[in-house]
């Protein structure tokens, strides 16, 4: 932990549980796993708009499977705790992220975003198409959706979550592992290609941000 910052009592306890060999680490780690499972059902459910095809047992499984490897990355990354915030609200971040991505992917895999879902003020403005006719837009529209689903991976998973899902860079780091120069990075090239695929089918862009 870094120096600055005083661990709360009740973060230090679970901190000093959670390592291995302490004589309650397994109940412990249980009881972090209940705390994370109903996180992941109330997130799940605060975002049942963008899971309508999903319910009943792949949906308890959806959240089974966020507190499982939110709990696999906490217990990894204990030492990263550095007494800003409570643990819990150090490790609600973990589990958030994971039900971010699945349902991301979920919604993406199930209902690729088209002209109806893709909103013009949730796009960066950089990709955003400009005022015009309802016909160019739509066509727009279009061919954004197929250039996003022609980046790679990480720049289509980075975009979907920030630019379509308001998950912050900062949480996106988190739940990738990573750090914010690498988001930003990541961001920047998905912008980038989807400027140029634009602009490649004949649609107007503004100008790449500086920066």
């Amino acid at each position: 932990m870094s120096e600055g910052h005083s661990v709360d009592r009740d973060s230090a306890l679970w901190l000093e549980r959670l390592r291995r060999g302490h004589p309650r680490h397994d109940e412990t780690v249980a009881k972090l796993h209940d705390v994370l499972l109903r996180i992941a059902h109330h997130e799940l459910s605060r975002r049942g708009r963008q899971l309508k095809s999903i319910g009943g047992p792949e949906y308890d499984d959806l959240a089974q499977q966020a507190a499982d490897d939110a709990l696999v990355k906490i217990l990894g990354k204990l030492d990263e705790f550095r007494g800003a915030s409570r643990f819990t609200t150090w490790a609600y971040k973990f589990v958030i992220f994971e039900v971010s991505g699945r349902v991301a992917r979920h919604a993406w895999r199930t209902h690729p975003p088209g002209h109806q879902e893709l909103d013009f003020e949730r796009l960066p403005d950089s990709v955003a198409p400009r005022a015009g006719d309802r016909l160019e837009q739509r066509e727009q529209l279009r061919t954004l959706s197929s250039a996003i689903g022609e980046l790679t991976h990480r720049q289509r998973e980075v975009f979907v979550a920030i630019a379509l899902n308001n998950v912050s860079i900062d949480l996106m780091a988190i739940r990738l592992g990573t750090n914010r120069n690498a988001i930003y990075k990541n961001l920047f090239d998905a912008r980038r290609n989807l400027r140029a695929r634009m602009a490649a089918a004949g649609h107007p862009v503004l100008e790449e941000d500086a920066a």
